[in-house]
């Protein structure tokens, strides 16, 4: 699948390491004008198949070497020493092709505070004009979404009970309810949006970059990229191993590492970028020395509150082989039915306390009470929401272990190492259980499976967040955006990696703060923005779109 003939040593204008959110959109955008020749170089293999490309199949990919790099973090001390796995995409597509499908912008403010913290031109103003490009809405707010760009985001049909019934459950309880969280009204219960398309995976390979891949001036090569070639000051070029041959990519204009927020700072750090002390403890010459490269790293964790269900209408009855091949038949021939969506179907954005003025609480709603990675099911009916902060002040790092480009990097996320996020997950538990409380549930609700009645006190919370707190498979920050004269921060504003020319950065690793919700969307945002910096195009018109808060924000929660 390439739009040329590869020789063994080859040359384009611009260079994207990465087929992931942000590097498929790129390679569409850079490429669309023909006036410009982009290789995209990518590790992983094809998309093609039911695993990935059906939305029901969404744990199938996250387990399989074939489509992961199968990252795990280091021993985490405040978890009890336990090793989460940090899935990342090793497939076309990246990420985009092994995640939950989940389509979240993040709230306005999470922008106005990337511009606070440096990142000039990535306020709210800035970026939603980029959403508006890149969306095609199916339902969504008119006048705030976007309604002919290549990313189709849909919402799921709803037909199980439990999804209204967790929506009712939270007007009960005195929170907002939301037509579109993606609008100006990120705040409440309302229907969970998905990146789903006439019942596939609607992936950034799938909007992005196989129809680009058409084009004479677009190229995909495989291959592992090992380091950046730096001459003077300048990238010139991306080493790559295929097999055991070593060859040489050039870029004529820039290079753009799209890698992700575990293997761009791995990648920078390979190619003598990043802090100078552990570079030279490995023996790697430093050509520059920026500490904040692989630092900041940050992540969403989160809880499933499980409750068992009364009546047998959950998808538990969906789990054996044989209803799962009805499913698949059904799939196959139609791109309908069980197989058609990823389940998670409705949502809430809540703020934790009076004084937080925008959501810091996220749910997801699922008609069954299992794991995200397919594990562990509960033997019986049940339904369950994950929960979790959306603003953890808890940091971590990525680092090399040697200087070897196979070896995984180490990563230690640091999770609930601030004594905020425990006070946060608590909350967070006791919110659900007030929720599941409600009357909406009264004809569904039976014991509670996780926590269990049983747990209540703030020490065994905190005991039951140790042993099973998850992460949301959310990680970023490792090459944040900052001012040129910022010591820890990567790239400049223009994504630009300082210190280094016709080098930029432009994936989940520049944010300088984690958003709200899923990180997809906010990614994608990056390459289509990235993509006009890059071609020094004028950015799109700033939007004077407000988002909706809550008049109440200062006194109450809801």
């Amino acid at each position: 699948m390439t739009g040329g003939t590869i020789a063994q040593s080859h040359q384009a204008d611009f260079v994207i390491v990465g087929s992931g959110s942000a590097g498929s959109a790129m390679a569409s955008r850079l490429s669309e004008d023909g006036k410009y020749s982009v290789i995209v170089i990518e590790y992983g293999g094809s998309d093609a198949g039911p695993l990935i490309q059906m939305p029901a199949a969404l744990s199938y990919p996250m387990n399989m070497a074939l489509y992961d790099w199968g990252y795990v973090s280091e021993p985490e001390p405040h978890l009890g020493g336990r090793r989460l796995a940090t899935p990342r995409g090793k497939v076309i597509g990246g990420s985009s092709s092994i995640n939950g499908m989940v389509y979240v912008r993040g709230h306005a403010r999470d922008y106005d505070h990337w511009a606070e913290m440096g990142a000039d031109g990535w306020a709210w103003a800035d970026v939603a004009p980029y959403f508006q490009r890149m969306e095609h809405s199916h339902g969504g707010e008119e006048g705030v979404r976007g309604e002919n760009g290549p990313l189709h985001v849909t919402r799921g049909r709803r037909h199980n009970p439990l999804y209204h019934a967790f929506v009712e459950a939270g007007r009960q309880a005195g929170f907002e309810l939301t037509e579109d969280y993606n609008g100006l009204k990120q705040e409440g219960f309302g229907a969970m949006e998905q990146t789903v398309w006439q019942g596939r995976r609607w992936s950034a390979a799938n909007a992005y970059l196989k129809p680009a891949l058409k084009r004479p001036n677009l190229t995909l090569v495989r291959g592992l990229a090992t380091r950046i070639l730096i001459e003077g000051g300048k990238a010139v070029g991306v080493e790559i191993k295929r097999g055991d041959r070593i060859e040489r990519i050039g870029a004529r204009r820039e290079i753009v590492l799209a890698a992700s927020s575990i293997n761009s700072p791995k990648l920078l750090m390979l190619s003598g970028i990043g802090p100078a002390d552990h570079l030279t403890a490995l023996g790697i010459p430093v050509i520059s020395d920026r500490p904040g490269v692989g630092a900041n790293l940050q992540d969403h964790l989160e809880l499933y509150v499980q409750q068992e269900c009364t009546q047998p209408i959950t998808l538990y009855s969906r789990l054996n082989l044989f209803s799962k091949a009805l499913i698949g038949l059904e799939w196959v021939l139609f791109r309908s039915g069980d197989g058609a969506t990823n389940h998670f179907e409705s949502a809430a954005f809540l703020r934790s306390a009076p004084g937080v003025d925008y959501p810091d609480i996220q749910f997801h709603f699922l008609p069954v009470a299992i794991r995200y990675d397919g594990k562990l099911p509960a033997r019986a009916h049940g339904y369950q929401a994950h929960v979790g902060p959306m603003r953890s002040k808890s940091r971590g790092h990525v680092r090399l272990r040697d200087s070897d480009p196979a070896t995984p990097p180490l990563i230690r996320f640091n999770y609930m190492s601030h004594e905020d996020d425990w006070r946060d997950f608590r909350h967070c538990v006791r919110l659900t259980r007030e929720i599941f409380a409600q009357p909406a549930f009264d004809e569904y609700r039976g014991r509670e499976i996780a926590p269990g009645s049983d747990v209540q006190s703030d020490d065994q919370l905190d005991a039951f967040i140790r042993q099973h707190a998850e992460s949301a498979y959310h990680p970023c920050g490792t090459c944040r955006i900052g001012r040129a004269d910022d010591r820890h921060a990567v790239v400049d504003p223009e994504l630009q990696v300082i210190g280094v020319d016709r080098l930029r950065v432009a994936d989940s690793s520049v944010f300088p703060r984690i958003t709200n919700g899923n990180l997809n969307a906010p990614s994608i945002m990056v390459g289509e923005k990235a993509s006009d910096l890059i071609l020094g195009r004028r950015p799109l018109p700033r939007s004077n779109l407000q988002p909706w808060i809550n008049p109440r924000w200062q006194v109450c929660d809801r």
